[in-house]
């Protein structure tokens, strides 16, 4: 049975910034086959500056036309892209048929119309984030503290099944991090794995915008009425802040999560009240603005959620823990 499979858990591979090298011409199907990336990299300028950049959109996000990601993976940060330290997919993961919210013609899927994987399990747990010694100790059981998930493995009476066949279990982590309480910025940006890449603030892990098979997981991949599911170890992972989680960031700013870098991950609106979109933000998916960090108003870097791909962290602006195999 295929099911989300992540390669390369927990490891970082480093890279300068100033070279870059796109997968320009592949993504991967849900059969492992090639097919053309949706863009051309002809079509999206780039520099080499500090971060690699790419132009993507600069109005608010259509949550009924979703921009879909399949194909920007990179070897290098860039804007809207997930630097990926893992470079081939294919064979394990992922979604087993293409859903009606993904409109393949304009290359969108619509956030309203796709399904959620049904059921409303309860659960007892446990998530904290405390400061000590200069670190932040982040604790937690993998399992919401804060909302149901839905019931996995998938029945074959769930809608879900016809295009999500998720075998797996939902299985409590004991996760014991010490993150640096204010991170500072690495001399070159680090790609993210397959694995943890960070925690939100219902006490459940954050993987990257990628499913097993290389695609927009965030798109593809049918998860529970929060956006979860677990892989194949049992670890219940998020692949962006969820809507249940984004409703609740009504103000300018809000954090939502940590990466494992130590950076924080927020939720900011402009002054309409629509969240920041790639055009903001740098190549991993992060920038300088002022937000409540460490209970002070200061200005610092963080990752931004979006509505678009890649959702939360496109590469790491610090330098990453190892999350000792969680996912």
């Amino acid at each position: 049975m295929r099911r989300c499979w992540h390669g390369n858990g927990g490891v970082s591979r480093v890279r300068s910034a100033a070279v870059l090298v796109l997968v320009a011409g592949l993504g991967v199907s849900a059969c492992g086959t090639t097919k053309a990336n949706p863009t051309s990299a002809a079509s999206r300028t780039t520099t080499t500056t500090a971060y690699a950049t790419t132009v993507t959109s600069t109005g608010p996000v259509n949550a009924a036309a979703v921009p879909l990601g399949d194909g920007y993976v990179s070897s290098t940060p860039m804007v809207g892209y997930v630097d990926s330290c893992q470079t081939s997919f294919g064979g394990i993961g992922g979604a087993q048929v293409v859903g009606p919210w993904i409109d393949t013609t304009h290359k969108t899927w619509n956030s309203l119309t796709k399904i959620s994987v049904q059921g409303t399990v309860h659960w007892e747990a446990s998530y904290a984030a405390t400061v000590s010694g200069g670190q932040r100790v982040i604790k937690t059981t993998d399992l919401p503290t804060n909302h149901t998930t839905g019931t996995f493995p998938v029945g074959s009476g769930d809608p879900a099944y016809e295009y999500d066949r998720n075998p797996n279990s939902i299985t409590a982590q004991s996760i014991d991090w010490s993150l640096p309480a204010n991170p500072v910025a690495a001399s070159t940006p680090t790609c993210t794995s397959g694995g943890t890449i960070g925690v939100l603030s219902d006490g459940v892990l954050l993987f990257n915008a990628l499913d097993g098979e290389g695609r927009d997981a965030g798109a593809h991949e049918v998860l529970d009425s929060c956006g979860e599911h677990p892989q194949m170890g049992g670890v219940l992972h998020h692949h962006g802040v969820p809507s249940c989680l984004v409703d609740q960031a009504t103000g300018k700013s809000t954090q939502v999560g940590y990466a494992i870098d130590g950076f924080g991950i927020f939720v900011e609106r402009g002054s309409g009240g629509a969240m920041v979109t790639n055009s903001d933000l740098d190549a991993c998916h992060g920038r300088t603005s002022t937000v409540l960090w460490n209970g002070q108003e200061q200005s610092i870097y963080h990752y931004d959620a979006t509505l678009e791909y890649p959702y939360t962290v496109g590469c790491f602006h610090g330098t990453p823990i190892s999350t000792g195999g969680a996912g």
